[in-house]
């Protein structure tokens, strides 16, 4: 089962995988290589945005 960040992760990388079709950076032949890809980077993202380390504490976004 996904967690809150998992899902929140999954639905902007589809949305973003959905944009990079639209303008034909991504396609059929290339999504299984891309998506995990975006995926990872959002996630990440969100992970380190909600557990910011702690050097960084103070800083506004």
């Amino acid at each position: 089962m996904l967690d809150k960040d998992q899902k929140e992760a999954l639905q902007v990388a589809k949305e973003l995988t959905t944009k990079l079709i639209e303008i034909r950076t991504v396609s059929q032949s290339n999504i299984a290589d891309v998506f995990p890809t975006i995926f990872n980077v959002v996630y990440t993202t969100i992970l380190s945005v909600s557990k910011p380390d702690s050097g960084s504490r103070g800083q506004s976004r």
